[in-house]
């Protein structure tokens, strides 16, 4: 996807916010491979754009930036304490009956990049999950983050055997349809691609505080691919 304007990904705008839907395969901040960012695209459109939080590279979704720097520390305080109300929707590996299910287990981030459940090293992080929709081989997992932990709902979903489709780096496997698809037929020289070529995992919802005292929450839409993805476990649920 070639994106060279933030004005396309804007879900809403105030004097102090903008609320974007970030397509995945875009990096939030500097990347040394990527010479358009989203910072890139914020700075182009607004001088004195400053991103409040990140979404990882492959991560599609709802992405708070602020305006000017009295708004971004109005974010920066409530992300800190945990006031922002954050929403993600993961496509897990395995059938899932999640209810309020609370993963507490601290985090550390490995010397590799990758991040681990450790309990000497580690810094807390809690994650609240609940199954929105259980299909043949899948289930469709409602994730609240409570902490903003790099990796978080990734390695806290692999922690309970639930691994977010696509995500191998955590022990998720890919989404193919011939896994639930009943009469799935591939062209016999080719190899199979997967319906996603990422990990499964959207971040839907981002409420917060604005400056004039009011609580203001935002959705994004599934970008295409995730959406593809949940109609065909839904088309081929039984």
């Amino acid at each position: 996807m070639y994106i060279n304007s933030l004005k396309t990904l804007i879900l809403a705008e105030s004097d102090d916010y903008i609320f974007i839907n970030k397509p995945p395969f875009f990096s939030t901040l500097s990347d040394r491979y990527d010479t358009i960012t989203i910072l890139s695209l914020a700075k182009e459109y607004w001088d004195d754009a400053q991103i409040c939080h990140r979404l990882d590279k492959e991560t599609s979704g709802i992405l708070l930036i602020a305006k000017n720097p009295e708004a971004y520390r109005n974010a920066a305080i409530q992300f800190e304490k945990r006031q922002v109300v954050k929403k993600y929707h993961a496509i897990a590996d395995g059938i899932h009956q999640f209810k309020e299910e609370e993963v507490d287990l601290p985090l550390h981030i490995t010397s590799s990049g990758y991040v681990k459940v450790s309990h000497k090293k580690g810094k807390a992080a809690k994650t609240v999950f609940n199954t929105l929709e259980a299909y043949k081989k899948h289930t469709l997992v409602e994730c609240l983050p409570e902490s903003g932990r790099m990796h978080q709902i990734r390695v806290h979903l692999a922690a309970i055997k639930a691994s977010i489709s696509g995500d191998e780096a955590y022990g998720g496997t890919p989404l193919l349809l011939s896994e639930f698809k009943k009469k799935y037929h591939s062209g016999k020289e080719s190899e199979e691609l997967p319906i996603m070529k990422r990990f499964a995992l959207h971040a839907v919802q981002l409420g917060l505080t604005d400056l004039a005292g009011n609580f203001i929450s935002y959705e994004a839409p599934y970008p295409k691919d995730f959406a593809v993805a949940v109609k065909q476990l839904e088309k081929n649920k039984h």
